[in-house]
């Protein structure tokens, strides 16, 4: 629609507030009242959609307008109109001036909301609730992106899209038939989840999981898979608030545990005994009681579900390759409605996923590496003829010449500790295509050396050709060896890993998970696969944008490290290194820095002060010291660091100009931006010349130019360089692409600087639409 466009001659369109998959919401001008409203509106289909399903989605667009109409409570979206033109359907609504959840935790960096911000949103929603409630009305898809707290502190439930009138049973069941999923996986009630009836208990199902989430920053069943989440709710008893988040008050822990019964009558009566409850909590008149079950403290038990979703490994020579990743166990014959084996997860409130490239902030550089093994192998060994002792496919070929390829097969993978990938890669590709001849496409060697292949692809940035060569493996193994194998077990886990080198971190978690299941199950928790595999774990998790648990898991996998090989081991180190990235992405820089401290100390000892381990410890310790505004020590620290890198790789290496970078930005935070605009330019210019002007390096160290000059006042200068960025970052990320919107943003500043104020406003109305058109819609 544009942005003119006037609806039944009274509604026009001014800007776009937000864009989801069917529907568009506009702030807009009501004409007649000359008031300011917004309007949402059911995006039209094309002949190319399935009818029945477009019946749907405009019956239930009807019926939220219905619904919300019949609701007068401050605490609920208050309706004004609702109509159709010229095909499309369009409901009108006040215009609110707040953040729903989703949005406040996600600003929150996907921390947890304050605990007095959390209570009162938990008695407005009840208060509302209750007032639903009473109007025989279930809004069945709670969750955070349906809850709005303005900005003068009141909370509205939004979106009753799904709702159910009592009287309207016949129209439940034909959505429910349509296949359309009737709420959220996230915050479904078991028995919404099992296909039966439901009453407002459900809505007070869905609003305990909102509240965990908000509370603790994780909603009650935090996993990936659509199936162990809805199994989650129906079968597992989630951990106590305060497991995760210490400082919540004992009443309000059990107010929510108490929502989360399985059983319905288990839960508060309705939402008016909720909100009791909420405000004698408040005002500790007198405690509450738990209706549902005890605690883990009282029980002794542990009630948090098993994770189901594992993480990428890190790069590690083949030996330590674990185990690959087996599949995941037969789904059990539940008793889950039809359209759950086909459903996704949905969307958290937190932890989206960002599977395009990220360019990481100027002064911060690559973080938390994967871990590097150091064994050599996982191809089985040759005994004295040459042969692995292994079942043959084809007729046995001459000693001779398998002594021969097991030795240029044991050639390739020194050229590969030595780090000369490419000619490995030669070497292994020529065998594995000697072995296939002599000995066929699933013996053993011949996927020994697959593997091999892949690997080598894996380091030398061809992560997509690695992926194939991997699944190829797997696939070979299973059907040689069995899908339990360590060998295939280990091509499992590489393909997770080139899935986290292509940013499929979603996928990757998925592939690890059942990995770690079957480890733990062959090998036990304390085998060193096992616990690599749980390091991944950790990784993935902060990739994946949740950074709370990454740190948790990390943590035990460091603890349990150090009880088996040693605190000073290099995978305890490598797990502690971990545990220190995860506390600066939550903000904890002081314990961040204490921690690469430590590491860096111990792998000095351990490995020596130039070993890369170490030089990478030092380098988070710079980031850590900037963080905390400690920059004439991070100062300090990166000029001993340059000079140690440049001694070391050499002044063109990456990691030198990684140093030479920090070092550089932490001259500007002193103020010294002339030395910081000279350094920029040097470093920007060697990594063009060896990585090209495209490379998220490369554009990194051109912002960094534009950063020095616009502190210095030479904004036509900077207009130039930050044009420059937001080009690169638009072929390569796209147009839309957070970064790329960021850049023209800077773009924008200089044009107002420079007095081109016009061109400036512009641009700034451009970028506006174009966030407005992916952010989710606030009703």
């Amino acid at each position: 629609m544009a942005d003119t466009r006037l609806i039944q001659s009274r509604y026009r369109l001014l800007d776009l507030i937000g864009r989801g998959g069917m529907g568009e919401v506009w702030r807009a001008r009501d004409e007649s009242l000359g008031r300011l409203v917004a309007v949402k509106c059911l995006k039209p289909m094309g002949p190319q959609h399935d009818q029945a399903f477009t019946r749907v989605l405009r019956e239930r667009f009807r019926r939220e307008a219905r619904v919300a109409a019949s609701l007068q409570h401050r605490g609920i979206t208050v309706v004004h109109d609702f109509g159709e033109h010229e095909g499309v359907l369009y409901l009108v609504m006040e215009l609110l001036d707040g953040h729903n959840l989703s949005q406040l935790l996600e600003g929150n960096q996907q921390r947890p909301l304050p605990v007095e911000q959390v209570v009162d949103i938990a008695e407005q929603v009840a208060d509302a609730l209750g007032h639903t409630h009473r109007q025989g009305i279930v809004h069945r898809d709670l969750k955070p992106a349906n809850i709005m707290r303005l900005t003068d502190g009141t909370v509205k439930i939004c979106d009753f899209g799904i709702a159910r009138l009592g009287h309207d049973i016949g129209v439940t069941s034909r959505l429910t038939t349509a296949g359309i999923a009737m709420g959220t996986p996230h915050y479904m009630s078991p028995e919404q989840i099992g296909g039966k009836e439901v009453d407002h208990r459900s809505d007070l199902y869905s609003l305990g999981c909102v509240l965990y989430e908000i509370a603790t920053g994780v909603p009650p069943f935090d996993l990936d898979d659509a199936w162990a989440v809805l199994v989650g709710h129906r079968d597992t008893q989630p951990e106590p608030l305060r497991t995760h988040r210490a400082e919540l008050p004992g009443f309000f822990d059990r107010v929510v545990l108490d929502l989360l019964a399985k059983a319905p009558d288990e839960r508060p009566a309705d939402a008016g005994d909720l909100r009791r409850r909420i405000v004698l909590g408040r005002t500790g008149e007198q405690p509450v009681t738990s209706l549902a079950y005890p605690s883990a403290a009282l029980t002794g038990g542990h009630l948090a579900p098993p994770p189901a979703a594992l993480r990428p490994t890190p790069e590690r020579p083949t030996s330590e390759r674990q185990e690959p990743d087996r599949p995941a166990p037969d789904r059990p014959n539940l008793e889950l409605p039809a359209w759950a084996g086909n459903m996704t997860s949905g969307h958290k409130a937190t932890g989206s996923l960002n599977r395009g490239i990220h360019l990481p902030d100027p002064a911060a550089g690559l973080t938390g590496r994967w871990t590097t093994a150091t064994s050599t192998a996982t191809a089985p060994q040759p005994g004295a003829d040459g042969s692995t002792g292994l079942p043959h496919t084809r007729p046995a070929a001459t000693p001779g010449l398998l002594a021969e390829l097991a030795g240029r097969h044991s050639s390739g993978i020194d050229l590969g500790r030595l780090g000369r990938w490419e000619e490995a890669g030669d070497v292994h590709r020529a065998v594995a295509a000697r072995r296939e001849s002599v000995l066929g496409p699933d013996h053993p060697d011949t996927l020994a050396s697959r593997y091999e292949v892949g690997f080598t692809l894996s380091r030398t940035g061809r992560a997509a050709d690695a992926l194939r060569a991997f699944g190829q493996v797997a696939a070979g193994r299973e059907r040689t060896l069995g899908p339990d194998h360590p060998q295939t077990l280990a091509a499992r886990q590489e393909t997770a890993y080139v899935l986290g080198q292509l940013g499929r971190h979603f996928e990757a978690h998925q592939v690890y998970a059942a990995v770690l299941a079957a480890r733990e199950r062959s090998m036990g928790p304390d085998h060193p696969d096992t616990l690599r595999c749980r390091h991944n774990l950790a990784f993935n998790l902060s990739r994946l944008g949740r950074p709370e648990e990454s740190w948790q898991l990390a943590r035990q996998v460091a603890d349990d490290r150090a009880r088996l090989l040693g605190a000073t081991h290099p995978d305890t180190l490598a797990t502690r290194y971990e545990v220190a990235y995860t506390l600066g992405r939550l903000g904890r820089w002081a314990e961040a820095l204490e921690t690469y401290q430590d590491v860096a100390r111990a792998r000095a000892a351990a490995l020596g002060a130039d070993h890369p381990d170490t030089l990478a410890a030092r380098y988070e310790t710079g980031i850590s010291l900037g963080r905390l505004g400690r920059s004439a020590e991070a100062l300090e620290l990166y000029r001993g660091l340059v000079a140690d890198r440049t001694r070391v790789g050499g002044p063109s290496d990456a990691e030198t100009l990684r140093a030479r970078h920090g070092l550089g930005v932490n001259l500007g935070r002193m103020g010294h931006w002339e030395e910081a605009l000279t350094e920029a330019r040097e470093v920007c210019a060697i990594r063009e010349g060896t990585l090209g002007p495209d490379h998220p390096d490369t554009v990194i160290s051109r912002r960094e130019v534009a950063v020095a000059l616009g502190w210095l006042g030479r904004w036509t200068d900077a207009l130039t360089a930050y044009r420059q960025v937001a080009e690169a970052r638009g072929r390569v990320l796209g147009p839309d692409h957070p970064e790329t919107l960021a850049a023209r943003h800077d773009e924008a500043h200089c044009l107002d600087r420079l007095g081109r104020t016009e061109e400036a406003a512009g641009l700034y109305r451009t970028l506006a639409a174009h966030r407005a058109q992916n952010a989710l819609p606030p009703h």
